[in-house]
């Protein structure tokens, strides 16, 4: 059966005029992750990313390191969501300053949107971030496995409807994602199972100060 391995982009960079360009951490957990999935031996993996130039850059740094082909054309159903404007749409109040505070924000934010039900909204947004995944699985030849690069938001889409969980589930996985952490799924006749969630092994230990939340 192919194995799905969903991995997310690596440190983009908070507070820049910028933030879909990864940072110099960025670019080393990239590598790392690259590194950790050349020592698992995947099968003739496909790489595939969303359009986003932090996970597109992740997918070439990573496919450079475990020496895999160039990332296949980008699917746009793997982009994030716009957190930005997210935080505009639904403004709420948060204790605390920096990072922390603009993660209180955005759980909120997250949490109003998936609860709005707006057609255009969340629901066409995971609907989408399932259907590329389960696209990718059908496409794939057999005895292959494939890579994905993504975010944290549609790795938690991806998961959530895989487990059948409810909007504040969604959010804690959001939230408990981190960067380049390995979620696995199994392509199966049955169609997709979770295997692993977060696998973040590769930034601990002697690798800790790679470990980045966002």
């Amino acid at each position: 059966m192919p194995l799905i391995c969903l991995v997310r982009h690596g440190q983009a960079s908070f507070g820049a005029d910028d933030y879909d360009v990864l940072s110099d951490l960025g670019r080393e957990q990239s590598g790392c992750v690259g590194e950790e999935l050349r020592r698992r031996e995947l099968r003739d993996p496909l790489v595939v990313s969303g359009t986003l130039r932090r996970q597109r850059d992740t997918a070439a740094l990573l496919a450079e390191a475990a020496g895999y082909d160039a990332p296949a054309a980008p699917d746009a159903r793997l982009d994030e969501y716009d957190h930005v404007d997210l935080l505009q749409r639904y403004p709420g109040e948060a204790e605390g300053a920096g990072s922390r505070q603009v993660q209180q924000l955005l759980d909120g934010a997250l949490r109003s949107w998936i609860a709005a039900g707006d057609a255009d909204g969340w629901p066409a947004f995971s609907t989408g971030a399932v259907a590329a995944v389960r696209d990718l699985a059908a496409g794939l030849e057999k005895g292959r496995d494939a890579v994905v690069v993504s975010s944290g938001g549609v790795i938690a889409a991806v998961v959530a409807s895989l487990l059948g969980a409810p909007a504040d589930a969604v959010v804690a996985l959001n939230r408990s994602a981190v960067n380049v952490g390995v979620t696995s799924l199994i392509a199966g006749s049955t169609g997709l199972t979770l295997l692993a969630f977060n696998d973040h092994a590769h930034v601990t230990g002697p690798r800790r100060a790679l470990l980045t939340y966002r």
